[in-house]
């Protein structure tokens, strides 16, 4: 029997030959490809897979929108300027993207009670898109503000990317958590190599799991893993799933949670892990 993970919700795919943004924080060594990425699934014995947009490219999506296209097991996010009409989501969504990635993390903070803003956010909830976050824990409250007020299912990348484990006990942790009893807020538990303090990976994944459940919860690899292509691989990434997450009933519940939210018509049934 094939054991959860069965899918993946958090990777990249890009290639040496795309140019870079200006702001680009990191210049990969290497291509990924669509095609190692899935070997990558199926040599683990994942099914499908889902694209974060890489910020390393601003809003060059051409390639993960050919891989999505391509490749009806994938979907991806997409980074778009906020001024994009709902046309040129609907053309994008036809294709794959499911979603707009807003990856703040050392930039500033947009309003996004700005018409342009609204504008977007607008489109995103009448054709059912999410808005993937992400930041540092202590300036996501705001921004978690804003998004249910525009009523935009939110995920937030990287356990809520806390800078330390006492961070996971303060107010920035308790406003995610109550946005995830809200019900509308998925948490990917994901990528804890990017968190500085080790101790905050278990801690946020035991308080994300007791206030929302595996329902609430997304689980990625990160894969070509930026910045860390020499420290982690793949199997790295789920043997440290399988340590913050051992119970293979709760891991089969998450990829339950993974499928109903990219891929609905192909949720496994309870049971299977």
């Amino acid at each position: 029997m094939t054991t959860a993970p069965r899918i993946d919700c958090h990777a990249h795919i890009y290639t040496r030959a795309m140019p870079l943004a200006p702001d680009a924080w990191h210049r990969p060594p290497g291509d990924a490809t669509v095609a190692q990425y899935l070997d990558q699934l199926r040599r683990h014995g994942i099914s499908h897979g889902v694209l974060a947009a890489a910020s390393l490219y601003g809003t060059n999506n051409a390639y993960a929108l050919s891989a999505t296209g391509a490749h009806p097991n994938l979907k991806t996010t997409v980074i778009v300027a906020p001024s994009a009409d709902r046309a040129t989501l609907l053309a994008m969504q036809a294709v794959g993207a499911v979603g707009f990635r807003l990856q703040l993390r050392n930039r500033l903070v947009p309003d996004l009670t700005a018409p342009d803003w609204q504008g977007l956010l607008g489109h995103m909830a009448a054709i059912g898109w999410h808005m993937e976050l992400h930041d540092d824990l202590v300036r996501l409250p705001p921004l978690i503000e804003a998004v249910e007020r525009a009523g935009v299912r939110l995920v937030v990348d990287h356990f809520g990317r806390p800078a330390n484990r006492g961070e996971v006990d303060g107010p920035a942790f308790e406003a995610l958590l109550a946005a995830v009893g809200r019900g509308n807020c998925w948490v990917k538990v994901a990528s804890g190599f990017r968190l500085e303090d080790p101790a905050a990976e278990q801690a946020a994944f035991d308080r994300l799991l007791a206030r929302g459940g595996a329902q609430r919860l997304l689980w990625g690899s990160d894969w070509p893993f930026a910045n860390f292509e020499d420290r982690v691989s793949y199997p790295s990434a789920i043997t440290d799933y399988r340590r913050i997450a051992p119970d293979p009933a709760l891991r089969a519940a998450i990829d339950r949670t993974g499928f109903a939210f990219y891929f609905p018509e192909c949720v496994p049934p309870d049971g299977i892990a």
